[in-house]
């Protein structure tokens, strides 16, 4: 595996009435793109408002409704926290997309096809039990700006402090 250096300010869409936004026991239970459900937490973070708000827009996929049908205190929530500078393994660039056996089309196939979080789970489970810090890597959230990266972060006990909580109408909208 290669690694990317990452750290500094990131971003995480939340829903409104969550006590801890940066908990990442939701990911133990559910699972995520790099962990199996029940296997290990992680906590998933955008490097930036645009990423966070690709991700926003795929909380809704599937649903009958849009964030103009949701009452305001329904609307997700951005909080911000600040990453300490480390190496994470690089789902970033073509050379560490290569070295995890992923295309350079990353997070799309070959075909154009979003590549499903079983293909990425393993790599994640490799990277957990040698210890890393986590995965950077491309957004895959439909929509996500060209250049959009997020952060799988591990969870090993460290806490991150959370930073300023922004409401839907100051954050998505671009307030």
């Amino acid at each position: 595996m290669r690694h990317v250096a990452r750290g500094g300010t990131y971003v995480r869409v939340v829903g409104p009435d969550w006590a801890d936004p940066l908990d990442a026991s939701f990911s133990l239970r559910s699972g995520g793109r790099w962990n199996a459900p029940g296997a290990f937490a992680v906590l998933y973070l955008c490097r930036d408002v645009e990423t966070a708000r690709a991700n926003a827009r795929r909380l809704l996929e599937g649903q009958p409704f849009t964030f103009d049908d949701l009452l305001p205190e329904r609307l997700p929530a951005l909080v911000e926290t600040t990453v300490p500078e480390a190496r994470y393994v690089d789902a970033i660039t073509s050379r560490g997309l290569a070295s995890l056996d992923l295309p350079s089309t990353y997070p799309l196939d070959g075909r154009g096809k979003r590549i499903p979080h079983e293909r990425c789970r393993p790599i994640g489970a490799t990277a957990w039990t040698a210890g890393e810090a986590g995965i950077a890597c491309r957004s895959a959230a439909p929509g996500a700006p060209a250049g959009g990266e997020e952060l799988a972060l591990f969870d090993r006990g460290r806490r991150l402090k959370r930073g300023r909580r922004r409401r839907f109408d100051r954050w998505y909208r671009g307030a």
